[in-house]
């Protein structure tokens, strides 16, 4: 049994769709989940009409735009148009319109993001559920909803891992003796039926979640480049491709921001020992990156970009020294705010962090410690982390850059540095 996950950008429209049809058929007669994420950007169209309407502002022009985008590939797949998923497709978009006229109070907007980008999901699975149908396929949607439970922490929701096992055993695993399961990445749902999100890019996440309760014999995820590599293609003109990497090196380079896989996805993976194939679904033939518990070594160094950052320092009023007591404060109210720290550095009178510009929470954590400390932040930064850096590198992706933050361990090379159109470097 297999797990394979479909990312936007691989169902992005009417071909892209067919394309991955074809690879789910030439994998037959093995079981299988497949996961997908919503179709090209829809999530950031969809964000886009949650600010909208939280701010109570017209959102119907990119709100009928979305909706023919999702028209537009169903009739790319569906060729006739009398076909139930044009009606499945209005009565969802009539769902949102009226989910997204009926703003929440302030205490619930969290709660109202996920219900609204849910919907991405949503009617992707439903359009490509039909297509498969019509390939004879013989797949059945099930709502991940209804199997991964989460609690209420909604846009970063944890999972209930008893439950979701006891769910995807109790319900999903009798189903693929008969049938190749489709199913939402992403979303989960709270015991009372609300639905919660993973995280940005959670759908690998998903893939992880229902492999390791089902004990899969693999995870595919498949992506618009030929596997990991050591930088990102468009602006690394070299980038190399890993055709193997193990659990550690692959979390360590999810830690700092390569974006190829979700964060949270390597550990119930490793946990298992189950291998996970980041392979191209433009050249599926190809091998693609293998990430297992093979004691591989790599000296290749790796070059990861994290944009939109911000660098917040934290500077004592009184004249004292920074100690353990300013930073539990500090440390507590991260881990109350969920922030991450990307990179943090202390001196004697100062503690410096590095973290993803998420503007309402950073705001609160300044507001919030302003009384206690002195407290500046400087946004439109880009954080650079080099694994396994040598010194050419290390000049390369320095050189001629205003560095506001600089740290070197034995192994890894991270600076801090004003915000800017990248340019090929290596």
């Amino acid at each position: 049994m297999k797990v394979y996950k479909f990312g936007g950008a691989s169902i992005k429209n009417a071909e892209a769709v067919n394309n991955m049809i074809r690879i789910v058929e030439s994998h037959r007669p093995e079981q299988l989940v497949v996961v997908v994420s919503a179709m090209g950007k829809t999530t950031n169209a969809l964000e886009e009409l949650y600010h909208l309407a939280f701010a109570r502002r017209q959102f119907e022009k990119p709100f009928n735009e979305l909706k023919s985008y999702h028209h537009t590939i169903a009739s790319g797949l569906i060729k006739d148009d009398k076909h139930q998923i044009f009606e499945v497709i209005n009565q969802l978009f009539n769902e949102l319109h009226k989910d997204l006229n009926n703003r929440p109070p302030a205490l619930a907007k969290a709660a109202f993001y996920d219900n609204i980008v849910a919907y991405g999901e949503r009617l992707s699975s439903k359009i490509i559920h039909a297509r498969m149908n019509e390939n004879n396929l013989n797949a059945k949607w099930v709502n991940a909803r209804d199997f991964i439970i989460t609690d209420f922490n909604f846009r970063e929701a944890k999972i209930n891992w008893d439950q979701t096992e006891k769910n995807i055993n109790g319900a999903i695993k009798p189903l693929l003796k008969d049938y190749i399961l489709l199913t939402q990445g992403f979303i989960g749902g709270t015991p009372d039926g609300e639905y919660t999100t993973l995280g940005r890019e959670g759908s690998d996440f998903t893939a992880a979640i229902i492999a390791s309760c089902l004990k899969a014999k693999s995870v595919t995820i498949w992506k618009d480049v030929p596997g990991i590599l050591n930088a990102d293609p468009k602006i690394i003109r070299k980038a190399k491709k890993f055709e193997n990497l193990n659990y550690h090196e692959a979390a360590e380079m999810t830690y700092y921001g390569a974006s190829v896989i979700h964060p949270k996805t390597i550990k119930p993976l490793a946990n298992l020992n189950i291998p996970l194939l980041v392979k191209s679904f433009e050249r599926p033939e190809e091998n693609g990156t293998a990430i297992n518990a093979l004691d591989t070594v790599q000296s290749v160094p790796s070059i990861i970009f994290k944009p939109n950052q911000s660098l917040v320092t934290f500077k004592v009023k009184d004249f004292t020294f920074i100690n353990e007591n300013n930073l539990s404060i500090i440390f507590h109210l991260l881990d109350q705010l969920n922030i991450k720290i990307n990179m943090m550095q202390n001196s004697a009178i100062s503690f410096s962090i590095c973290v993803d510009n998420q503007v309402e929470k950073v705001s609160e954590l300044i507001a919030s410690l302003k009384n206690d400390f002195e407290v500046q932040n400087h946004t439109g930064l880009s954080l650079t982390t080099v694994k396994n850096y040598d010194l050419e590198t290390i000049k390369k992706v320095s050189e001629g850059k205003e560095i506001l933050l600089e740290q070197k361990t034995k192994h890894t090379y991270q600076i801090v540095v004003e915000d800017q159109h990248w340019k090929y470097m290596i």
